[in-house]
C-alpha cells in the first residue's frame, strides 16, 4: 500500500492567458520574497509569517481564480498554523521540568564512531578536520542553506500538495503534526543537550563551535543570519536535541514520496536527509544518535498514522 492511494484528479488545462498571469504573479512574488529575505531574513521563527508568504505564493500561482478560492487557504491552514505556534511556544518551556541529559548522548556517539574518530564524538572530529575560524569555506555555504531549508521545506511541500491534491496533503499534514507532537513530548520528558551545549558547560573536553548560519555572510545575507542567530539564542529550547526534528522533518519529507517514485531516484531523494545529518553534526547542533532516533520517530509515526488511517477508512466504509 503506497502513500498515494489514488491518483490526483485531472487538473484543468491552463489557458495561455492564465499562464501569462501566473508567470507575472510568481515573478512579483519571488522579487518581493527576495527583498524580504535580504532585509529581514528567512522566516524561521514565526509560522504565521512563513505561511503568509506561502499563501501569497498560492495566490500568485492561481491569480486567475476568484477570491473565495484563495480564502480556502485560511480555512484549511489556520488550525495548522495555530498548532505550530503552540509547538514553538511550548518547545521553549520544555527544558523546565528535568535536568538535561548530556553524557548518554556523548557515550553513544563515542561507542558508535570512536573507532573511526580517535575516540572522539563525530562533531569534534569533523570540526577539527574541516572548521576554520578565520575562513568560511564553500561547503559551509551549502550546510547553511541545508540548515535553513528545515524551516521551509516541509511547509512548502505541504502547501504544494494542498494546491495539487487536498487528500494527499492531509495525509502529509497528519504525519507532520504527529511527528512534531511526538518530538515535543519527548523534549519535556527527556531534555537532551547538543554538542555545543556540552562543550560550553565542560562535558566535552574539546571545544565545539556552533556556526550553522555562518555561510550566510558569504552570500551577503547578514540580516538573515542575524535573524537565525536571534532565534537560536532567544526562542529555541537549547536542550531539545533528542530526537533531531531537523533531520526527522527532512526524512519525513522524503519518505512520504518514496512509494510514488522509481527506486532509481531514491538515492537522490535520500541525499537531502543525509546532507541535513552532516550539517547538524558538523555545526555542533546534534549528535548522530539524535539523528538515528529522529529517523526511528519518522518510521513510528508513519506506521501509527498509516494504521489509524486504514482503521478510519474501514470504519467509514462499514458505516456507509
Amino acid at each position: 500500500m503506497t502513500t498515494l492511494e489514488t491518483p490526483p484528479p485531472p487538473t484543468p488545462a491552463v489557458t495561455p492567458e492564465q499562464r501569462k498571469r501566473r508567470i507575472i504573479g510568481m515573478t512579483v512574488w519571488a522579487a518581493a520574497f527576495a527583498v524580504f529575505v535580504w532585509l529581514v531574513g528567512v522566516p524561521t521563527s514565526d509560522p504565521v509569517t512563513a505561511f503568509g508568504w506561502l499563501w501569497l505564493a498560492t495566490i500568485a500561482w492561481r491569480n486567475y481564480l476568484p477570491w473565495r478560492e484563495h480564502l480556502l487557504f485560511l480555512r484549511d491552514w489556520g488550525p495548522v498554523v495555530l498548532l505550530l505556534v503552540f509547538y514553538n511556544v511550548s518547545r521553549g518551556a520544555a527544558d523546565k521540568l528535568f535536568d538535561p541529559h548530556v553524557l548518554p548522548l556523548i557515550h553513544a556517539d563515542e561507542a558508535m564512531f570512536g573507532w573511526l574518530t580517535d575516540g572522539k564524538v563525530p562533531t569534534v572530529w569533523l570540526q577539527e578536520h574541516l572548521y576554520d575560524a578565520n575562513h568560511v569555506p564553500w561547503w559551509e555555504v551549502v550546510t547553511t542553506l541545508v540548515y535553513i531549508s528545515h524551516f521551509l521545506t516541509v511547509p512548502t511541500v505541504a502547501v504544494v500538495l494542498w494546491v495539487r491534491n487536498r487528500a494527499v496533503s492531509y495525509r502529509f499534514i497528519r504525519r507532520w503534526i504527529t511527528l512534531s507532537l511526538a518530538g515535543l513530548v519527548t523534549y519535556f520528558l527527556y531534555p537532551a543537550a547538543p554538542p555545543w551545549w556540552a562543550s560550553l558547560y565542560g562535558y566535552l573536553p574539546d571545544h565545539v563551535e556552533r556556526f550553522s548560519s555562518r555561510g550566510l555572510d558569504v552570500l551577503g545575507l547578514h540580516g538573515a543570519g542575524n535573524t537565525l542567530n536571534a532565534l537560536q539564542v532567544h526562542q529555541s529550547n537549547p536542550v531539545a536535541a533528542m530526537p533531531s526534528l531537523h533531520t526527522a522533518y527532512a526524512m519525513m519529507a522524503v519518505a512520504f514520496f518514496l512509494p510514488m517514485v522509481r527506486k532509481r531516484w531514491w538515492p537522490l531523494l535520500l541525499a537531502y536527509p543525509l546532507a541535513m545529518t552532516f550539517t547538524l553534526v558538523y555545526t555542533g547542533e546534534h549528535y548522530v544518535i539524535d539523528v538515528f532516533v529522529g529517523w526511528l520517530y519518522v518510521a513510528g509515526v508513519f506506521a501509527l498514522v498509516g494504521l489509524a488511517e486504514r482503521w478510519w477508512a474501514g470504519r467509514t466504509k462499514l458505516s456507509g
